[in-house]
């Protein structure tokens, strides 16, 4: 009798426990997407799974090479080797990272988590457990994601010429590399947030969390475009490269890869000793942040406060009072929310890489071969690719992080105070656009081209940029009517893994295109004043069919609804 009931108490102990894991699994998992921004009927599972497709179809298009290499009765050189495992390990890499940097503010417990589950009846070991778990999960199906593909057709070729059974042995050893390679990344993001949070007092880390977070993005994705290439036996071996390679942790991995599958390359041997060193110094790191949060930390978060409120700045005017209103809101949701930061990081960073990348390609080095001089009859296509992409990545920046509310619980106030037309706040959006994505671009612009070119070459190709993001953010606002982040957020209406791809294939030989072409009418003044006249009357057709498009706008959205693919007559009612 003692024991029956010894039995069953524990198994519903038991069970209780595993239920509350997983509801709180659940919750931190998705934590990565701000929950209390999306729209009631709003799925954060369906953008998850737009980014693991994305992440799949990449490893689809990365295995093409694979029945090539296979039927070729030559064996695969080693530098060829050297360059595909590369790729697939540093790919592999930024991706976990960049999923660990996305997940930044949820990584650790806040004062939401302290204030709701502290008076519940779960443990702590349960709530770490859980926290654990969701910390973890997503990096390790961006990595699942993203070698689908490759991590059952590349192990075939890396494991030629190396015995017998060689691939049951290289494809776990394949796997194993991926999985450390990324949670070296990992491990390293949390250790330095975590020491961070513990070693600096509270608000002095709060207010610093989104420069780090930030720069953590930029260093994430500048190594991965803008990394050198040792893909190379005699370039891992030269002496001269030796202090590169130490700040590289691809090649570390690269290295622990071929220590492991069994091939004798001296030139790897130290980087596996360091991709060791560095995946035991990161786990660590890890532990000891984690362990000082939830036991040192997490008691302090009710007792010192988050970051207090400035004191009070000077008014600034743009316009009309809705305008203003309307601007300051939208200056002060992107100094003050991280998340929001994170976002415009993203981006900025993005286009930063792109900008340098371009900067080192064939295409763009026979332009900068040119003279610089103030007396320059041409103008260099560096500076007229990297003018464009920036342009158009501040505008289309702005206009993805707007559509993200700051806070949905304060949408009464907008509702109850829509006491003008729909149009009005509209207007006053593309005033808020056009003074905080275009106007701080054209000044950068300006400012970079002084030093090198005439002042007619730079008021030209400024009025074109101007022309230009007011085209972009004609385009961004047709279709919101809506108010700067004051809208419930929908995940996965922009269909993010078909318009990535389509994104990605246009920018890397339209802009270079119009780059061209700019420079051709930069250096006639009538084909000059023929271009301006298109852009101008681009971009006024535009303004006029969206100022029309928003005066038959009658209210404004503020719930982001899907559009149902079954109307229902709800006759069962």
């Amino acid at each position: 009798m003692t024991s029956n009931f010894f039995r069953t108490f524990m198994q519903n102990y038991l069970t209780h426990l595993l239920f509350q894991f997983r509801v709180l699994y659940r919750v931190f998992l998705l934590r990565v997407i701000d929950l209390e921004l999306l729209a009631s009927d709003g799925d954060p599972t369906q953008l998850m799974g737009q980014f693991a497709a994305v992440f799949a179809t990449i490893s689809f298009f990365s295995a093409f090479p694979v029945p090539y290499l296979l039927v070729d009765p030559r064996p695969i050189p080693v530098a060829l080797a050297y360059m595909f495992e590369h790729y697939l390990i540093e790919t592999t890499m930024t991706i976990a990272g960049l999923i660990a940097v996305l997940s930044w503010d949820s990584a650790f417990p806040d004062r939401r988590d302290v204030l709701v589950l502290g008076p519940l009846p779960v443990r702590r070991a349960t709530f770490f457990l859980a926290k654990l778990a969701a910390l973890f999960a997503a990096p390790a199906l961006a990595i699942a994601a993203f070698n689908l593909f490759t991590g059952f057709s590349w192990p075939m070729v890396f494991a030629v010429g190396h015995g017998k059974y060689s691939l049951l042995r290289t494809l776990p050893i394949y796997w194993f590399t991926m999985f450390a390679a990324g949670a070296f990344f990992v491990f390293t993001v949390l250790a330095v947030q975590g020491l961070a949070a513990n070693l600096l007092p509270r608000q002095l880390f709060l207010r610093l969390s989104a420069v780090l977070q930030a720069a953590a993005l930029c260093l994430l994705l500048t190594l991965y475009f803008l990394g050198p290439s040792f893909n190379s036996p005699a370039a891992l071996a030269a002496p001269q490269n030796q202090h590169v390679l130490r700040w590289l942790p691809a090649y570390w991995f690269l290295g622990l890869f071929n220590q492991l599958n069994g091939g004798h390359h001296p030139e790897t041997a130290a980087l596996a000793h360091r991709a060791w060193l560095a995946l035991g110094l990161s786990g660590l790191g890890t532990v000891a942040a984690l362990l000082l949060s939830y036991f040192r930390t997490l008691p302090r978060i009710v007792e010192q406060p988050d970051i207090l409120p400035a004191t009070r700045g000077l008014a600034l005017s743009f316009g009309s009072s809705l305008s203003s209103v309307i601007t300051l809101f939208s200056l002060r949701t992107l100094l003050r929310s991280r998340q929001h930061r994170m976002i415009l990081s993203f981006y900025v960073g993005i286009g930063l890489t792109v900008i340098l990348g371009f900067t080192h390609t064939k295409f763009v080095q026979s332009a900068a071969a040119e003279s610089a001089s103030p007396n320059n009859t041409t103008i260099n296509t560096i500076f007229l690719l990297a003018s464009i992409l920036t342009v158009s990545l501040a505008v289309l920046a702005l206009r993805v992080v707007i559509a993200i509310p700051i806070t949905l619980r304060a949408n009464w106030i907008f509702r109850l105070t829509q006491a003008r037309p729909a149009y009005a706040y509209h207007r006053a959006t593309r005033l808020s656009l056009l003074l905080l994505g275009v106007l701080p671009v054209l000044l950068v612009l300006s400012v970079a081209l002084f030093s090198h070119y005439s002042p007619r070459f730079i008021l030209g190709h400024l009025l074109a940029m101007a022309l230009l993001g007011t085209l972009t953010v004609e385009l961004c606002l047709f279709t919101f009517q809506k108010i700067a982040f004051a809208c419930s957020y929908l995940p996965g209406k922009a269909n993010l893994h078909f318009a990535f791809w389509a994104a990605l294939f246009a920018a890397t030989y339209w802009l270079k295109q119009v780059a061209d072409f700019e420079g051709r009418m930069l250096n006639n003044r009538n084909d000059f004043l023929c271009m301006i006249a298109v852009l101008a009357a681009a971009a006024l057709g535009l303004h006029l069919a969206t100022s029309l498009h928003a005066r038959n706008t009658e209210q404004l959205i503020f719930e982001e609804d899907a559009l149902p693919e079954i109307v229902s007559l709800k006759l069962n009612s």
